[in-house]
């Protein structure tokens, strides 16, 4: 997870006491360490114009660290929101030992498009081999100043090793990994021109409403610890009694794969 020092006791400590108690394995990615919770300490310089390089050595470091022990790798930020079971649920119909990687997906700036940082992104356990073996040390085929965009960035790193994006929306095509708050999402306030530049860089259409966000929603982005603690409370203990959730959709929620289930959403 993405932090820094002036975040440690805010967003951070969050996120360790929410979502992040759910994960394997939890590291804040940060430039001093924190009893308080799990650090990698990165020797970059704690800049805005230096994440790109921060990244490479959170990779670098979870590579080392816990390829024999982990199948995938995620990167957050400090004002992202998982909700780690559906992320497992979306795992589940893969294989690790795949060149793949997930998360909500742009088509600008990279060929073959690129993962929104915020909203997080998900390496397979054979994606993180070949950005830390085979990318990262060579300049042609990774950036190795610390500048540039790190979500960019690693989508040409990613790309030049032949790693694959996966289309992680669900099969009614919901987003799963969304690089907003629900609010956001769901209200579409800040959008209601069809210039807005979210609409031109994502790779598939984001529905309207209701139906712009998956049942199985993966992530959430500009989340702050307010709004984390109620997403754990609605998401966790909040349950309408007697509900039978088979009679609200027509179909169940569930990994990509039938068609039908998209055309009887438009219809």
């Amino acid at each position: 997870v993405m932090t820094q020092p002036n975040n440690h006791k805010t967003k951070a400590y969050q996120v360790y006491r929410t979502w992040g108690k759910r994960c394997t394995y939890v590291e804040f990615l940060t430039t001093e360490a924190d009893p308080e919770i799990p650090t990698i300490v990165s020797p970059t310089k704690e800049e805005y114009g230096q994440i790109w390089g921060k990244t490479k050595f959170g990779f670098k470091t979870a590579y080392e660290k816990y390829y024999n022990k982990v199948d995938w790798v995620m990167k957050a930020d400090d004002d992202t929101y998982v909700i780690v079971e559906n992320l497992r649920y979306l795992l589940s119909s893969y294989n690790h030992s795949d060149p793949i990687w997930f998360g909500c997906e742009f088509k600008v700036i990279v060929k073959d498009g690129y993962m929104s940082g915020g909203a997080g992104y998900v390496l397979s356990k054979e994606a993180l081999r070949r950005f830390a073996e085979i990318s990262l040390p060579n300049a042609t085929l990774c950036k190795q100043d610390d500048t540039g965009a790190e979500d960019a960035e690693m989508g040409f790193c990613l790309t030049n090793v032949g790693v694959r994006s996966v289309d992680a929306r669900d099969n009614f095509g919901r987003f799963r990994f969304l690089p907003f708050t629900p609010e956001n999402h769901l209200l579409q306030r800040e959008w209601n021109y069809q210039d807005f530049w979210y609409f031109h860089n994502i790779k598939y259409p984001e529905n309207p409403g209701m139906h712009c966000c998956s049942d199985l929603a993966i992530s959430f982005h500009y989340v702050n610890p307010q709004m984390m603690i109620l997403l754990e409370y609605l998401i966790y203990h909040l349950r309408p009694y007697g509900l039978d959730f088979d009679k609200i959709d027509d179909a169940p929620t569930r990994n990509r794969g039938n068609t039908s289930d998209i055309l009887r959403l438009a219809f």
